[in-house]
């Protein structure tokens, strides 16, 4: 059966369709499952109607006997209906009744030619409207002409006017016509279909509303327009005064309007009955005389359309070929014919969007042609090839396109066949082969002989053949328009999709929806991140741009900092012609950044600084005061508190505590002294920050001298990251209002739970929903139904998801694809149906947690949950439902593996903290290196107590101080960094004459010495490696365990580790040597007595002796000092800001770079235990036995003996560095 046919409908007249019904043959199997529709107004140039502007198709019967009614979403005015079967019954044939339902429509109707226009004067009015209203219907073959144009005072004008199909609104200024309009919108797209559009542009006091078809812009009216008022309003041809003579605009208007309505006002009415308020310039019809113009659409791989060649029979006659073309593809084949002579063909096709052009035989090129570039951006582009007399010529565009010429040694013309588009599907088509890739696009005006070629013709099988076309249509879609690419995506399109660029946005996915970015520092230090500058979205997916902040994780909270131009103390210098002095501060945050920020943190503060010398502040609360402040939203309220104080106290900090320096006052700067004072404390009310300004007032005094500082913003606390809530019953759920995602929707959260199923969130329409749940031990499934059948999309983890852990999940559905990711886990993706509906339409509430069925609920905690950006407060709604509790403790099992070198994991209501007094480093995760650089001249004792003291002592200082004291072995670890041969690095000796040392020989070699009887000699294990003393970071570690030893060395270069062999020999004597370099995290046992010293110098255990200072000289970073902090970039960000004056400034150690400062420090430490057990064993287990003499090692000579004198009678061990 031949599939391409159709039902027409002649309804008369114009109609207004409201919907169609169909219904089988009656007592019969005929009937339609399928169909489309299309709709015309002459008959030529049909629409295809479309729901959803993506489906194109309408569900048909099921039956002879059933009616099955739609109701168009959008109207369709027409006079002619056709409908296209698509599928029947299978075992019956096509059988239909056809219904449309309607009213009459009518209209008035002008056509322009060009040269014609309508010019409206309105009358004059003694108030000014606040609102103006115009609504037009147009229709036009081209693709720019000015629509419309309204004229008011000041020589200021709006325009409406098509470019390249799409219609945008203009601004210009002074009535020039030559100068540079403003543009403030662009709407539409396609505009030149010879279809009708409805625009209609709205005048507000505040703003414009422009909607073309059923896409409306919003745009704010510039300042101009506060006090304008329409003087003229032109349809058409706009006139141009140029030294007082009229000059038609070339960019005049050829087609139709419709129901041109200003205020109200029919103005096509009006000039049809010769109302003297409307003007009718040049050819005005009242009718709409619309050309006639078939176009056909290549609509697959399948397509082509075959036309028969030249008519005159002599080849010497060369070829005149000519067509138009539209297309978003940058391939495809245009064209193919065989030569007459020699077997070549001809091959006119597009490759890069440039036209190009090959001659062929016997697969060798004959000559190749190229002209215009950029053809495949759905514009109307006018192909010509012309062979006459030797010389073949294609052009594209005429005068603004391009053309190539050649003069082949061959003549050029059609030997039987032209073939457009493609090649008949029969494989080896004796007249058409097809090397590339067919067009999928419109053509029209197609000539061959300078004779049209009549494409209805073709569709009544009367001229040529063809295959998968639309005939006497354009079927061509602007998937761009409007853009489905979200967060300034740049979107791009074939014939068939669309693709979103999101570089340089900040967001992925295929519709840049999701924020690749964390939403506050919170979540970058969960991630295992350190201090440093990074970018955070707060409203993940939402419309608020990332924004670069500072992140200081160096305390137990996490800070934000967020700079301004000048947080440094700066003196103020008063302007002689203005009484105050009004000061403003730039924040490198826009202003809906800073208040999302701040609305989303638990804290936040801001120093406020005011010092002085005879200049009053704020007067005290009785008078007015002299200076005061603006903080909060927008440009900020006036603020008359200081830092400090409570609002509205009109206070200092002092006033509050009551320790000002007058007492009758409530700041110091009050008492108006001429000795220096200050004023300064913490603004920690968010609805008063941040600060926007600072006013002094009290500054021109004789005398008066004043400085201000305002700091950074802080702020700790993520409300959002730990909202949690606990579900301990599969009947329990949370219930939200409806989630409204009906195009692009993305939900996160994590969860962790020790059941093996059940459903995470459910939210239910009358056919549609979305559902995520854990639907076994290893497996989540999102699934949704948007009107196309259920969809699923799945993701497998290795491990099992029940192990009451932290998961996260992320699921995003789109109209091109749904995506699933959990944790790091390779994402999982399922593509949406190219021609469906894409609206997920949701009623009911939304359940969290559980079901509308209350069945396969979820039990377990859920966290930090967000759709579309925003978070849902678990906990608040938690504190009304039965069966669920607010919170859910328990984060060290996922976060605890943060914490690093023996640090510990602690348990905090709303996250966790890592304990470092086990550990030789410091820092929020234990990761910071505690070092310090050494020289003569400093030095530090460290003295390990008795157990029973130990026992005895109530303090609570941390184990880098006291620790138990009993040693049946040691574990000792420090890094190094000198160049001084031989040295010492660390000696530890006992009251029995018993020692430990680690040193470098002369030899540059790592030599352990250890002497664990008074009665034998001491043993050496000595490294084979040389260079030790190179000045590079070295790691030791020594572990003995009874009579083991084991000892490890590792450089730290470029992150390479070299582990050395050992050899075991005798020991020598040892004497005292000092050492100059650098030792870091030194570890003995459960103590860090290097940490010790520089944190909790005064401590029992710890004495100092000279200068100590802390210094990063142990870090591997610290060979290059210079070397910058690593931020997070939003890469391809080139908007040009306010620079931030003065970068965050916090402890020299966190920012400053390497402190230059070397000292030497020794430490000796003296411990008690039982004698036994260091009792010598016999052998040392290691790699390599070998005895060496005494003299083996004349480096040292130690006098053990001198290291016993006046040691106190407690008898404590001696640890020395």
């Amino acid at each position: 059966i031949y599939r391409h046919q159709w039902l027409e409908v002649d309804l008369g007249e114009r109609t207004k369709i409201t919907a169609v019904a169909t219904q089988g043959r009656y007592g019969s199997s005929d009937w339609l499952s399928s169909y489309l529709l299309m709709f015309s107004d002459t008959g030529h140039n049909w629409r295809q109607y479309r729901q959803e502007e993506s489906i194109g198709f309408f569900p048909g019967n099921s039956n002879a006997d059933s009616v099955v009614q739609y109701k168009l979403q959008q109207p369709a005015v027409a006079r002619f209906l056709r409908l296209l079967p698509l599928d029947w019954n299978p075992s019956g044939r096509i059988g239909l009744r056809l219904e449309t339902y309607g009213c009459p429509y009518t209209s008035d109707v002008a056509s322009f030619h060009g040269g014609s226009s309508l010019v409206y004067r309105p009358s004059p009015s003694p108030r000014r409207t606040s609102k103006d209203v115009f609504t037009l219907k147009f229709k036009t073959l081209r693709n720019s002409g000015t629509v419309l144009q309204a004229e008011g005072r000041e020589g200021l004008s709006l325009s409406l006017e098509l470019e390249r199909g799409k219609l945008l609104l203009l601004l210009r200024e002074d009535g020039a016509s030559s100068s540079e309009p403003r543009r403030l919108a662009s709407l539409g797209s396609l505009l030149d279909d010879q279809h009708w559009h409805n625009v209609a542009l709205e005048r507000r006091s505040s703003h414009l509303n422009l909607t073309v078809d059923k896409h409306t812009e919003r745009v704010q009216i510039p300042a101009e327009f506060s006090h304008w008022d329409i003087e003229q309003l032109t349809v058409g041809a706009v006139p141009r005064l140029d030294h007082q003579k009229s000059v038609i605009s070339k960019r005049s208007f050829h087609g139709c309007i419709e129901n041109l309505l200003f205020n109200g006002h029919n103005l096509i009415e009006l000039a049809k009955h010769n109302n003297h308020q409307v003007a009718v310039v040049g050819n005005v019809t009242f009718s709409c005389a619309e050309p006639l113009s078939v176009a056909v659409t290549f609509t697959g791989p399948q397509s082509f359309l075959q036309l028969p060649g030249t008519t005159t029979s002599s080849s010497s006659a060369g070829v005149s070929i000519g067509f138009q073309f539209r297309t978003w593809d940058k391939a495809g084949l245009l064209l193919t014919f065989d030569l007459p002579q020699h077997g070549g063909v001809v091959w006119l096709y597009l490759s890069q969007a440039r036209l190009r052009l090959q001659i062929h035989k016997a697969g060798k090129a004959l000559l190749e042609l190229s002209a215009g570039a950029a053809l495949n951006d759905g514009q109307w582009h006018a192909v010509e090839l012309n062979s006459k007399r030797g010389r073949l010529t294609v052009t594209v565009d005429k005068e603004e396109g391009g053309s190539a010429q050649a003069s082949p040694a061959f003549p050029v013309a059609v030997k039987n066949h032209l073939f457009f588009g493609g090649c008949p599907a029969e494989d080896n088509h004796p007249d058409c082969r097809n090397p590339f890739s067919a067009f999928q696009g419109c053509m029209r005006l197609l000539t061959v002989d300078n004779h049209s070629m009549d494409l209805i013709k073709v569709q009544q099988k009367q001229l040529g053949n063809f295959s998968n076309l639309q005939i006497d249509m354009c079927g061509i879609i602007d998937r761009c328009s409007p853009s489905r690419c979200e967060h300034g995506g740049r979107c791009s399109q074939s014939w068939t999709v669309f693709h979103c660029n999101c570089s340089d946005s900040g967001y992925n996915g295929a519709t840049c929806h999701s924020s690749v970015y964390e939403q506050s520092c919170e979540a970058y230090k969960h991630n295992g991140n350190t201090s440093g500058h990074f970018y955070i979205d707060v409203d993940g997916s939402g419309p608020i741009r990332p924004q670069l902040v500072y992140c200081n994780m160096t305390e137990e909270k996490t800070w934000m900092v967020i700079q301004h131009n000048n947080t440094e103390l700066t003196k103020v210098r008063p302007s002689p012609s203005m009484p105050h002095l009004l000061l403003h501060f730039g924040y490198s945050s826009k202003e809906e950044q800073l208040q999302a920020a701040i609305s989303q943190s638990e804290h936040c503060e801001q120093q406020l600084s005011y010092h002085c010398r005879k200049s009053r502040l704020l007067n005290t609360p009785e008078g007015s005061p002299f200076s005061w402040w603006l903080g909060g939203p927008g440009p900020g309220r006036v603020q008359t508190y200081w830092g400090g104080a409570q609002p509205g106290s009109q206070q200092c900090a002092c006033g509050l505590q009551g320790d000002c320096v007058d007492l009758q006052h409530y700041c110091n700067c009050d008492a108006d002294r001429a000795e220096w004072t200050e004023d300064s404390g913490l603004l920690i009310h968010k609805e008063s920050l941040p600060v926007r300004a600072l006013v002094l007032g009290d500054i021109k005094r004789p005398g008066s001298e004043a400085a201000y500082r305002v700091g950074p913003l802080r702020c700790h606390g993520d409300k959002n990251f730990w909202n949690a809530a606990f579900f301990d019953k599969e009947t329990s759920y949370l219930h939200f209002p409806t989630f409204h995602g009906e195009l692009s929707a993305d939900i996160s959260f994590l969860f962790k739970t020790t059941a093996p199923s059940g459903v995470f969130l459910e939210n239910l329409g009358i056919r549609d929903f979305i559902r995520i749940e854990l639907s076994s031990s290893t497996q989540v499934i999102f699934s949704f139904d948007v009107g196309n059948g259920p969809l699923e999309v799945r993701v497998e983890s290795s491990v099992p998801l029940n192990d009451n852990r932290w998961h996260r999940v992320r699921a995003e559905r789109n109209v091109k694809e749904a995506t699933l990711r959990l944790d790091d886990l390779p994402v999982a993706t399922q593509e949406a149906p190219a021609d469906g509906h894409f609206h997920l339409q949701l009623n009911s509430q939304l359940f969290i947690g559980g079901t509308a069925s209350r069945q396969k609920g979820f039990r377990g905690c859920i966290r930090s949950l967000q759709l579309n950006g925003v978070t849902l407060d678990l906990e608040e709604r938690a504190k009304i439902t039965p069966g669920v509790r607010p919170g859910c403790p328990g984060h060290c099992s996922s976060y605890g593996s943060l914490c690093q070198n023996q640090g510990r994991c602690t348990e905090r209501e709303n996250g966790f903290h890592c304990d470092c007094s086990l550990s030789a480093f410091s820092g929020v995760f234990c990761q910071s290196e505690v070092s310090a650089s050494f020289k003569s001249g400093t030095s530090v004792r460290y003295t390990f107590k008795e157990v029973y003291e130990v026992s005895r002592n109530s303090s609570a200082l941390p184990s880098s101080i006291y620790s138990d004291a009993t040693l049946r072995g040691e574990n000792v670890s420090l890094s190094f960094r000198t160049s001084q041969s031989p040295a010492l690095l660390l000696y530890v000796s006992s009251y029995y004459r018993e020692y430990l040392a680690l040193l470098i020989n002369k030899h540059d070699k790592l030599e352990v010495r250890y002497k664990l009887d008074s009665g034998r000699e001491a043993e050496v294990l000595r490294s084979r490696a040389r260079s030790l003393a190179n000045g590079q970071l070295h790691t030791v570690s020594i572990r003995r365990r009874s009579d083991s030893v084991s000892v490890q060395v590792r450089r730290r270069q470029n992150a390479a580790r070299h582990v050395h062999a050992w050899s075991l020999m005798n020991l020598a004597r040892l004497g005292s040597l000092g050492f100059t370099g650098c030792l870091s995290v030194v570890h003995f046992n459960t103590i860090s007595p290097l940490k010790a010293a520089l944190l909790h110098p005064d401590s029992g255990p710890v004495s100092i002796s000279g200068p100590l200072v802390q210094s990063s000289c142990g870090s591997a970073a610290s060979a290059n000092p210079y070397a910058a902090e690593n931020t997070h970039h939003l890469s391809g960000e080139t908007k040009q800001r306010q620079p931030v004056v003065n970068a965050i400034r916090t402890d020299s150690a966190l920012i400053g770079g390497v402190i230059a400062v070397v000292i030497f420090v020794m430490v000796t430490g003296l411990a008690i235990t039982a004698r036994f057990l260091y009792r010598r064993k016999d052998t040392y287990r290691n790699q390599e036995v070998k005895g060496v003499k005494q003299d083996d090692s004349p480096d040292f000579t130690f006098n053990t003996q001198a290291d016993s004198q006046n040691l106190p009678t407690e008898n404590p061990k001696e640890y020395f560095i």
